[in-house]
């Protein structure tokens, strides 16, 4: 085994290659489009990379902010934030500046395209063996990545073949001749086409009373968990009539869920895709969440497959699609949102016994995507409405945080917390993130508290717990009142 190559060594080997490449370019405008998009993708196939690898150690990180040529901004992404992005890589997807060098190509008979497959390829295997070790994985990971860029060439008859290059013959072997493992090995030839998920070990699966209790602790949402439970009954009792040979009325499980950010539809999703399971309607009962950027590509005929890919993961399950609205486009007649709906609509007839689709977003913008399509209209007809929290509920929210966190607030300090978020919801807009505008205030409030008792000389249990107006209010006086979205939930 090889052993670990230094961040600065990454960054010396892929700023050379990334800027020779560059120069082969022929034209400005192939330059500027590569040059402008080519770190950030990189970066982000190091992460699908590294996740079937098994996870990121502090050394990736350092490896992840090393991926950038000179003149460009330098990354300087956290441990937390690459996890966090890693966690929710949607699949690889063929850069935009992808389309542009075959444009090229297939005006002036070049093979600028096929090019940048071999740098392509060189530089995945250079993320792979950063840490000394190239797995299976790795290579397997590399190969597809590669071969659907080959396979964008071949589609657009740009000249030449694909790169003898092959990501196999650089997996590091034991002395046995072995290739080392990873415990995340894909599943045995047996179980193609599976996801390598579905062998991984699960945690012990909730009993129904285990996740109704989780539904009843939720803060709030009084009408959704009222809805839940009553779609639970009816569910329920459809079975019980179809084992006692009674007719039962055809019923949609899909569901629009319809509310501002931070309203916890997150949160519910997944405790519903847990209830299905329990009651089995549902063979495995896991949550996939996507965006728009999750189903479309940029390429035509990509995002049937991408969507097939997402879809895949989900069978069993629930798909949720956050902020589904985007996928319809009326503006952009070109636009590839559409043939993701149509690829979900098949997909959700064809697997209708073991598939529950959730989509989500803002009311009005839902309601209209919706009433759009009369395929959606006709499978999504259960409608669970999420309002805002009030400065009461929100203020239990932060409560519950302190408590979670091991922080503690006096009298005091509860009073004028309350009277904020009182204020925060009286003067809430369209932008209003909800629970997320607490998580945001709690974690500003403990680093201004941090700040405040590194100063001091021998803290105590109770200084490391005390949350104090003074840290509220600065919280308050800088960014009150708080707004936007950060991606955080419920």
């Amino acid at each position: 085994m090889k052993h670990p190559l230094s961040a600065a060594s990454v960054h010396k080997q892929y700023d050379e290659a990334m800027t020779a490449y560059g120069k082969y370019l022929p034209t400005p405008a192939l330059r500027a489009a590569f040059g402008g998009q080519a770190d950030g993708f990189m970066r982000q196939c190091a992460l699908g990379l590294w996740q079937r690898d098994g996870g990121l150690t502090p050394l990736h990180v350092e490896y992840h902010n090393a991926i950038y040529t000179r003149g460009r901004p330098v990354p300087v992404t956290l441990y937390w934030e690459l996890c966090t992005a890693m966690a929710q890589y949607p699949g690889f997807q063929p850069p935009e500046f992808f389309q542009t060098l075959l444009d090229y190509d297939l005006k002036n008979g070049e093979q600028v395209s096929r090019r940048f497959v071999d740098t392509f390829t060189l530089m995945l295997l250079l993320f792979a063996g950063a840490d000394g070790v190239v797995s299976e994985n790795e290579a397997r990971f590399v190969n597809r990545c590669a071969d659907e860029l080959t396979r964008l060439c071949d589609a657009a008859g740009v000249p030449g073949g694909k790169a003898p290059l092959d990501a196999q013959d650089f997996i590091t072997r034991r002395p046995d001749g072995d290739a080392v493992k990873t415990g995340l090995e894909d599943p045995a030839p047996a179980a193609a086409g599976q996801d390598s998920a579905r062998q991984a070990p699960q945690e012990p699966e909730k009993t129904l009373e285990e996740l109704l209790a989780e539904l009843d602790g939720l803060c709030g949402l009084e009408k959704v968990k009222a809805d839940v439970k009553s779609l639970m009954n009816l569910v329920k009792v459809r079975r019980l009539r179809e084992q006692e040979g009674l007719p039962v009325a055809e019923i949609s499980l899909h569901l629009v869920f319809m509310g501002n950010p931070g309203t916890g539809k997150t949160t519910v999703a997944r405790l519903l895709a847990g209830l299905y399971r329990a009651i089995g309607v549902l063979s495995r009962g896991q949550l996939v969440e996507v965006d728009r950027s999750g189903l479309v590509a940029g390429f035509v005929g990509q995002t049937a497959l991408k969507t097939s890919e997402v879809i895949e993961k989900a069978l069993g399950g629930v798909l949720f699609i956050d902020e589904a609205y985007s996928l319809a486009n009326a503006g952009a007649p070109n636009d590839f949102g559409q043939e993701a709906v149509e690829t979900l609509l098949k997909a959700m007839e064809d697997h209708r016994d073991d598939l529950v689709v959730i989509v989500a977003g803002y009311p009005e913008l839902m309601d209209r995507f919706i009433h759009a399509n009369p395929g959606l209209e006709s499978r999504f007809n259960k409608y669970f409405y999420f309002e805002d929290y009030s400065g009461e509920e929100l203020m239990e929210i932060f409560l519950s945080l302190c408590e979670k966190n091991g922080y503690a607030l006096e009298d005091a300090v509860k009073e004028d917390a309350a009277k904020m978020f009182r204020q925060m919801y009286e003067q809430r807009d369209e932008n209003f993130g909800n629970a997320r505008e607490v998580r945001n205030l709690f974690e500003r409030a403990v680093a201004r508290q941090s700040d405040r008792v590194a100063a001091l000389e021998h803290p105590g249990r109770e200084a490391l717990m005390a949350l104090t107006a003074e840290d509220l209010e600065l919280s308050r006086e800088e960014d009150s009142p708080p707004q936007g979205r950060d991606g955080a939930e419920e």
